[in-house]
């Protein structure tokens, strides 16, 4: 069986008491442009299925072990067809791999490891197809079999066609093989191959394959989840993230709910210019009744592209949450839109960290000072194993430049915490001021803002759509909308 648990070695140690006069700089904050990464490797994906109608004897025995080497995969080169849709949980099926090559072992513990695999039993085994062909013919197929082969396509169909004698009925077939040839792939899924991987592959890689065979094409749709969180109280991280649903629905123009989970101060209504009568505890509160149907009478309508789903105005009363019920409206939400913004309280609980290992997307505000430094880091640590073939936390660093504030520079901070800010939005309190007390975004009050301009940016990096602020028409102006 596979292994449980990610060793990760890579904790930078940084102490600013060896340095106490550590030369506090500010320069002017720009957005940092990341380099684009093309993907890495060409999936095949087909729409045949397994379909072998013999029975294999029971019985035998073959060496399955799990790969021991730990190894952390960075895996954002991938790319999904759908910017908006993320890869599905996968439900509890039996996997069994016949690898070749000890980087295909490293390959298929990264998998394993995956947050999305939870419910998998997964078992790896030297050796390709032959090793494959000897074992089930004394044993019961998986419900998928990944087999490894290095052999030119002729002997690989010699293969194919006597594993096919072995196989049961329904069984999917995944081969990863060394040649990206049409003709080859063709051939093989006319055998009732399901899917043909050559490399370079990564752990997704794998996981969107699995995904797709094995997820009722039928179910609802699921989007991507963005869940912002701040590195401590008073960075503005509600603040990024209603101005970040906005950026995402508005100016990139894909429909988008933003949902309140700080149920006791949650500034959503406010910031929108809202009074909602009905809130996010409604379904908190009784998450069996809150289907597809409630939830969507729940929400108030910001903009035609905008849903929100306010928290309460009030503190009067205590509520008893469960973690089941976070996790139980947020998927009902994940299944009614494209993009959902989760704007997260500051806390720290079960519920809180199973938000943000779920998350496609953690985008994580800080200040330039050393708290924000510390539980920031804090905050990555425990991600990092939960999420190994996710991308890394997006950095904001919020409030830069502020006048007569001693900050850390945003290299050092960036070396620091072990990870390059997306964006460095500067101190501009009049605009964010303004914004607030109209009940605006600040792409309404100055689209042309550096700050505006910085969170569109974020927002293209989300979607992987080039986001332009769309300026207030003039009936959008006379009506102060």
């Amino acid at each position: 069986m596979a292994k449980e648990g990610a060793i990760y070695e890579d904790d930078l140690d940084f102490d600013f008491d060896d340095d106490p006069d550590l030369d506090i700089e500010t320069d002017d904050p720009d957005i940092f442009e990341s380099d684009s990464v093309e993907p890495a490797g060409q999936v095949a994906v087909s729409d045949f299925g397994g379909g072998y109608e013999t029975a294999s004897p029971q019985g035998g025995d073959v060496n399955l072990e799990a790969p021991t080497k730990e190894v952390v995969f960075d895996d954002s080169a991938f790319e999904i067809t759908d910017p908006s849709e993320g890869i599905r949980p996968i439900p509890a099926i039996s996997v069994l791999a016949f690898l070749e090559k000890p980087s295909s072992h490293d390959l298929m513990y990264g998998v394993s490891q995956d947050r999305r695999m939870a419910r998998v039993s997964l078992e790896v085994a030297d050796g390709g197809l032959e090793a494959a062909i000897a074992y089930l013919s004394e044993n019961q197929s998986p419900n998928l079999l990944i087999v490894e082969s290095g052999v030119d396509a002729n002997q690989m169909i010699k293969q194919i066609d006597r594993l096919a004698e072995h196989c049961d009925e329904g069984v999917e077939v995944m081969v990863i093989g060394a040649t990206n040839d049409i003709k080859l792939y063709r051939q093989l899924t006319a055998r009732g191959v399901s899917e043909y991987i050559v490399p370079p592959i990564r752990p997704l890689h794998i996981i969107g394959s699995i995904a797709e065979l094995f997820t009722d094409p039928d179910d609802p749709f699921l989007g991507r989840s963005i869940a912002v969180v701040g590195a401590k109280g008073g960075v503005g991280s509600s603040t990024i993230a209603h101005n970040l649903a906005w950026a995402i629905s508005e100016n990139a123009g894909f429909n988008t709910t933003l949902v309140d989970l700080d149920v006791s101060f949650g500034t959503t209504a406010l910031d929108f210019n809202e009074d909602p009568q009905q809130t996010v505890i409604d379904a908190l509160t009784d998450p069996d009744r809150a289907d597809d149907a409630v939830v969507q009478r729940l929400l108030a309508k910001a903009t035609d592209r905008l849903s929100l789903f306010a928290a309460p105005a009030s503190i009067s009363e205590n509520y008893e949450i469960s973690d089941e019920a976070y996790s139980a409206v947020i998927a009902t939400v994940r299944r009614n839109v494209p993009f959902i913004v989760l704007d997260l309280p500051h806390t720290w609980s079960k519920w809180m960290m199973q938000t943000l290992t779920d998350a496609e997307e953690v985008v994580l505000v800080c200040q330039p000072d050393l708290a924000s430094l510390r539980n920031g880091k804090n905050i990555i640590d425990q991600l990092l194993p939960a999420r190994p073939n996710d991308e890394k936390p997006k950095i904001v660093l919020n409030m830069a430049s502020m006048p007569k504030r001693p900050e850390i520079p945003v290299k050092d901070f960036a070396a620091a915490i072990g990870v390059e800010p997306s964006i460095v939005l500067p101190f501009e309190p009049q605009l964010f001021g303004m914004a607030s007390n109209n009940g605006q975004m600040i792409s309404e009050s100055d689209p042309a803002a550096k700050s505006s301009l910085a969170i569109d940016h974020l927002a293209s990096l989300i979607t992987g759509k080039s986001v332009e602020s769309r300026p207030k028409s003039f009936i959008q102006k006379l009506l102060g909308k």
